[in-house]
């Protein structure tokens, strides 16, 4: 189950970005999810469940939102949303595409709560993204 791992290295990245905003609990992590990013959403959920124990986030909101796969043609130059399983230029029929997103997976924001117990969000690095962009 490799969104064990996904969830590991997550939870690292955001103790980390807490630590350095001096936070004493994370309270929501905000994902993009595309479908061709090999991560399934529910099980990631579930699997943070488990992994946030002992950290920082350990009573945190995961949020996850789905990024739909987008494509430039590269015959007419069009970018679409396109089906997840049909990476066609709608506009001319053209299998020769770009993927431009849907593959990714990006820390968006967090919420961190500090010592003087306001709530802070914040807007990610982009340093957690997994992007695989050869189509």
């Amino acid at each position: 189950m490799h969104e064990l791992a996904i969830c590991q290295a997550l939870l690292s990245q955001v103790e980390e970005i807490a630590q350095q905003n001096r936070a004493v609990r994370v309270t929501r992590i905000d994902l993009k999810i595309g479908p061709l990013s090999g991560v399934v959403p529910v099980l990631l959920q579930r699997t943070f469940l488990v992994a946030r124990h002992g950290t920082l986030a350990e009573e945190a909101v995961l949020a996850t939102e789905e990024m739909p796969p987008r494509v430039r043609c590269q015959g007419c130059g069009m970018e679409s949303v396109v089906p997840t399983n049909k990476l066609l230029c709608p506009n001319c029929g053209d299998y020769h595409t770009t993927l431009l997103g849907g593959d990714e997976l990006i820390l968006a924001s967090l919420e961190l709560q500090t010592e003087d117990s306001s709530y802070e969000p914040l807007p990610a690095s982009a340093d957690f993204v997994e992007e695989h962009r050869d189509v």
